[in-house]
Protein backbone atom coordinates (compact mmCIF):
# COMPACT_ATOMS: atom_id res chain seq x y z
CA UNK A 1 0.00 0.00 0.00
CA UNK A 2 1.50 3.09 -0.77
CA UNK A 3 2.02 5.75 2.04
CA UNK A 4 -0.46 9.06 2.01
CA UNK A 5 1.06 11.70 1.74
CA UNK A 6 0.17 15.65 2.18
CA UNK A 7 2.51 18.44 1.74
CA UNK A 8 2.64 21.87 0.68
CA UNK A 9 4.65 23.98 -2.18
CA UNK A 10 4.77 27.03 -0.02
CA UNK A 11 6.08 25.55 3.52
CA UNK A 12 7.42 22.50 4.49
CA UNK A 13 7.10 20.12 7.30
CA UNK A 14 7.78 21.74 10.83
CA UNK A 15 8.75 25.01 9.21
CA UNK A 16 7.21 28.65 9.22
CA UNK A 17 3.56 28.91 7.04
CA UNK A 18 3.93 31.79 4.84
CA UNK A 19 1.92 34.58 6.47
CA UNK A 20 -0.49 35.10 3.40
CA UNK A 21 -2.23 32.03 4.68
CA UNK A 22 -2.79 34.19 7.89
CA UNK A 23 -4.79 36.64 9.89
CA UNK A 24 -1.72 38.73 9.02
CA UNK A 25 -1.95 38.49 5.19
CA UNK A 26 -5.46 37.19 2.67
CA UNK A 27 -5.64 34.65 5.33
CA UNK A 28 -6.54 32.34 2.27
CA UNK A 29 -6.07 27.98 1.91
CA UNK A 30 -2.45 27.07 1.08
CA UNK A 31 -1.81 24.95 -1.29
CA UNK A 32 -1.47 21.65 -0.55
CA UNK A 33 -0.76 18.18 -2.27
CA UNK A 34 -2.14 14.98 -1.65
CA UNK A 35 -0.76 11.60 -2.84
CA UNK A 36 -0.60 8.13 -2.16
CA UNK A 37 -4.47 7.28 -1.36
CA UNK A 38 -5.33 4.04 -1.77
CA UNK A 39 -7.24 2.53 -4.46
CA UNK A 40 -9.83 1.76 -2.34
CA UNK A 41 -10.18 4.43 -0.12
CA UNK A 42 -14.37 6.29 -1.14
CA UNK A 43 -13.79 9.42 0.56
CA UNK A 44 -10.92 11.79 2.14
CA UNK A 45 -11.27 14.09 5.06
CA UNK A 46 -8.88 17.06 5.68
CA UNK A 47 -8.59 18.86 9.20
CA UNK A 48 -6.66 21.88 10.30
CA UNK A 49 -6.02 22.50 14.06
CA UNK A 50 -3.68 24.20 17.05
CA UNK A 51 -3.33 22.50 19.76
CA UNK A 52 -1.64 25.43 21.51
CA UNK A 53 -4.29 27.90 22.74
CA UNK A 54 -3.53 29.11 25.80
CA UNK A 55 -6.08 27.37 28.39
CA UNK A 56 -7.16 31.08 29.12
CA UNK A 57 -8.96 31.32 26.08
CA UNK A 58 -9.59 27.89 25.21
CA UNK A 59 -10.00 25.13 28.46
CA UNK A 60 -9.43 22.56 25.83
CA UNK A 61 -6.35 24.19 24.72
CA UNK A 62 -7.36 23.64 20.65
CA UNK A 63 -8.84 25.62 18.01
CA UNK A 64 -10.28 24.09 14.82
CA UNK A 65 -9.14 26.05 11.93
CA UNK A 66 -10.53 24.15 9.06
CA UNK A 67 -12.58 20.94 8.67
CA UNK A 68 -13.62 19.42 5.52
CA UNK A 69 -15.32 16.21 4.40
CA UNK A 70 -16.00 14.16 1.89
CA UNK A 71 -13.58 15.13 -0.67
CA UNK A 72 -13.25 13.70 -3.68
CA UNK A 73 -10.74 11.00 -3.59
CA UNK A 74 -9.25 12.31 -6.86
CA UNK A 75 -8.24 15.10 -5.38
CA UNK A 76 -4.56 15.66 -5.94
CA UNK A 77 -3.77 19.13 -5.83
CA UNK A 78 -5.79 22.14 -3.21
CA UNK A 79 -5.35 25.54 -5.22
CA UNK A 80 -3.79 28.41 -3.40
CA UNK A 81 -6.79 30.41 -1.93
CA UNK A 82 -9.68 27.33 -3.21
CA UNK A 83 -12.07 25.62 -0.84
CA UNK A 84 -11.12 22.03 -2.39
CA UNK A 85 -14.83 20.22 -3.55
CA UNK A 86 -16.27 18.32 -0.17
CA UNK A 87 -18.32 19.24 2.66
CA UNK A 88 -17.74 22.06 5.02
CA UNK A 89 -17.44 21.58 8.35
CA UNK A 90 -18.11 24.19 11.38
CA UNK A 91 -14.32 25.82 12.87
CA UNK A 92 -14.03 27.03 16.18
CA UNK A 93 -14.85 30.36 15.23
CA UNK A 94 -17.89 29.60 13.61
CA UNK A 95 -16.96 29.82 9.94
CA UNK A 96 -17.27 27.11 7.65
CA UNK A 97 -14.62 28.32 5.42
CA UNK A 98 -10.58 28.00 5.69
CA UNK A 99 -9.52 30.19 9.01
CA UNK A 100 -5.79 30.92 9.03
CA UNK A 101 -3.06 30.67 11.98
CA UNK A 102 -3.38 33.77 13.80
CA UNK A 103 -1.82 32.95 17.41
CA UNK A 104 -2.73 35.28 19.85
CA UNK A 105 0.86 34.83 22.34
CA UNK A 106 3.65 32.90 20.79
CA UNK A 107 4.46 30.39 17.89
CA UNK A 108 1.57 27.66 17.67
CA UNK A 109 1.80 24.67 15.67
CA UNK A 110 -1.02 24.29 12.89
CA UNK A 111 -1.05 20.24 11.98
CA UNK A 112 -3.12 19.71 8.62
CA UNK A 113 -4.20 15.99 8.98
CA UNK A 114 -5.29 14.15 5.96
CA UNK A 115 -7.21 10.47 6.11
CA UNK A 116 -8.57 8.53 3.76
CA UNK A 117 -11.88 6.94 4.64
CA UNK A 118 -13.54 3.63 3.21
CA UNK A 119 -16.88 5.50 3.28
CA UNK A 120 -18.63 8.70 3.03
CA UNK A 121 -19.69 9.90 6.25
CA UNK A 122 -23.45 10.67 6.45
CA UNK A 123 -23.08 14.11 8.03
CA UNK A 124 -24.85 17.49 7.26
CA UNK A 125 -22.01 20.68 6.54
CA UNK A 126 -21.56 22.09 9.59
CA UNK A 127 -20.44 19.36 11.34
CA UNK A 128 -17.87 19.74 14.23
CA UNK A 129 -14.69 18.23 14.11
CA UNK A 130 -16.28 16.25 16.71
CA UNK A 131 -18.79 15.05 14.98
CA UNK A 132 -16.23 13.87 11.92
CA UNK A 133 -14.05 12.03 14.73
CA UNK A 134 -16.58 9.69 15.85
CA UNK A 135 -17.99 9.23 11.94
CA UNK A 136 -14.78 8.29 11.07
CA UNK A 137 -13.45 5.57 14.04
CA UNK A 138 -13.52 2.55 12.48
CA UNK A 139 -13.54 3.55 8.37
CA UNK A 140 -9.75 5.26 8.88
CA UNK A 141 -7.79 3.56 5.90
CA UNK A 142 -4.42 5.95 6.12
CA UNK A 143 -3.46 9.01 7.64
CA UNK A 144 -0.75 11.90 6.84
CA UNK A 145 0.06 14.85 8.40
CA UNK A 146 1.34 18.35 7.70
CA UNK A 147 2.77 20.85 10.83
CA UNK A 148 3.59 24.47 9.82
CA UNK A 149 4.59 26.71 12.60
CA UNK A 150 3.37 30.13 12.89
CA UNK A 151 4.26 33.00 15.07
CA UNK A 152 2.74 36.67 14.43
CA UNK A 153 5.34 39.63 14.12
Amino acid sequence: MAELQLTSPAFKHNESIPSQYTCDGDNVVPPLEISGVDPSAESLVLVMDDPDVPKSIRPDGMYDHWVKFNVPVGTLMIQEGKEPEGTSGLGTGGSLAYHGPCPPDREHRYFFKLYSLDTELALEEGATKKDVEAAMEGHIIQQAELLGLYKRK
